[in-house]
């Protein structure tokens, strides 16, 4: 059960956020600024890479595989990108990893070498499998880079093993630890940051428009950070439901089972991390496609009558002891390119090339997508399932990511305060 009358209350919200997950997110941009300009004072700005990597590998786990799945979405086709969670590990012996940072282990493929780049990235820097798997890197003759806090055991290991070494830029917390830090036993894990991925994207694109691997430099990141603020001054907590897209986006989604459909791979990239941060941060599952496979994977659930429709259910049953029944819903993430392409056009006289060229291409694709859009629509309308649409207008990708992930972290997180999770 949502509570309505939290998130108009700014004092009340203020209160149950004990953690400052809205002052972290409120300074995303500011994080982004902050992290490339330890990037640039670490090095970066004078490496002269010679060529592409074959191929970009990222390890970590949490906010740094998200990192990693964004830029796999935003390279496309220009250099493969691989992520490497972890798996269970043999325990590994350190007076300064949490209990839950012990059992995780990294493992390098058996095919990576000298023409790979393996980056690392970590909000907290101890755990000792990543700093094995840096070892790992360093005798396979790998180039590494690793994103860590100063000083912590990741940033040493990267000095020892001569990879190029990305300071992590921490939040400055004005109060509080995070949220639930008094519950959290040392075998627990603890909530994460939900500024840490901005924290490692920044230098992880920084370094990847660098070596050619994607379309990210610093004009484009900083206006990304231009657009966090933006985001955040409309989704401020004092800022009413029907003016904050933030609240208005969390009410849309209580009480239900959201669908987070993108309509590409970048916009499949936010509806993943959407739905992590969905979990972390308000206990609420979520799951997640990408059109048109989507259509296919969760048919099941629409055949299966979890939308809006009565069926042939007994109307004169009793309900007083009955659970409220589980409601479908469906989200559709969507970047729109310019205003043509947010709904479908009349076909006019071709322009440009008109001989299968990329003009041609890029024109059967968005009809294409149209096309699945307006499936989805209406295999949504058939089941009486409610789709929406968090569609935003933006040229540049990562000006769109920013809008995409900031409108839905701050959902997540005021799910969460609201929701009383």
């Amino acid at each position: 059960m949502l509570d309505d009358a939290l998130l108009d209350d700014p004092a009340a919200l203020e209160r149950a956020d004990t953690g400052g997950a809205l002052l972290a997110l409120a300074g995303a941009g500011a994080r982004i600024r902050n992290a490339l300009r330890l990037a640039d004072e670490a090095g970066l700005g004078a490496l002269r890479p010679d060529g592409r990597p074959r191929t970009v590998l990222v390890a970590g786990h949490r906010s740094a595989l998200a990192a990693g799945d964004i830029l796999a979405a935003l390279g496309g086709t220009a250099c493969p990108v691989l992520t490497l969670g972890p798996v269970a590990g043999a325990p590994e012996e350190s007076d300064q990893a949490p209990a839950h940072l012990l059992d995780l282990g990294w493992y390098l493929p058996g095919w990576v070498g000298s023409l790979d780049l393996l980056v690392v990235a970590s909000d907290d820097g101890s755990e000792p499998g990543l700093c094995a798997l840096i070892e790992q890197a360093y005798l396979r003759g790998c180039s590494a880079a690793v994103i860590a806090p100063v000083d912590s055991p990741l940033a040493q290991a990267a000095v020892q093993a001569r990879a190029l070494p990305l300071p992590y830029a921490t939040a400055d917390r004005a109060r509080g630890n995070d949220r639930g830090a008094d519950a959290v036993t040392p075998d627990d894990l603890p909530p994460e940051d939900p500024g840490a991925l901005w924290a490692i994207l920044a230098p992880l694109l920084a370094l990847a428009g660098r070596i050619g691997v994607a379309p990210a430099d610093g004009r484009s990141l900083q206006a990304a950070a231009d657009r966090l603020d933006e985001v955040a001054v409309r989704c401020r907590p004092d800022a009413a439901a029907y003016l904050n897209p933030g609240k208005s986006l969390a009410g849309r989604l209580a009480g239900g089972l959201p669908l987070l459909w993108g309509d590409g791979p970048l916009t499949a990239a936010v509806a993943r991390r959407f739905a992590a941060l969905l979990a972390d941060r308000a206990g609420h599952p979520a799951l997640t496609g990408v059109l048109p496979q989507a259509l296919a994977e969760h048919r099941g659930l629409f055949a299966a009558r979890l939308g809006g429709g009565t069926g042939t259910e007994d109307f004169f049953r009793d309900r007083v002891d009955e659970p409220d029944p589980l409601r479908l819903q469906v989200l559709l993430l969507r970047r729109i390119i310019d205003e043509a392409d947010s709904v479908p056009a009349a076909p006019d006289e071709p322009e440009g090339d008109t001989e299968g060229g990329p003009s041609r291409t890029e024109d059967r694709d968005t009809a294409a997508l149209h096309r699945t859009v307006a499936r989805a629509q209406r295999l949504a309308e058939a089941h009486e399932v409610v789709l929406g649409e968090l569609a935003v207008a933006h040229t540049d990708p990562l000006e769109a990511l920013a809008e995409l992930v900031g409108i839905t972290d701050f959902a997540a997180v005021y799910l969460g305060l609201a929701g009383g999770a």
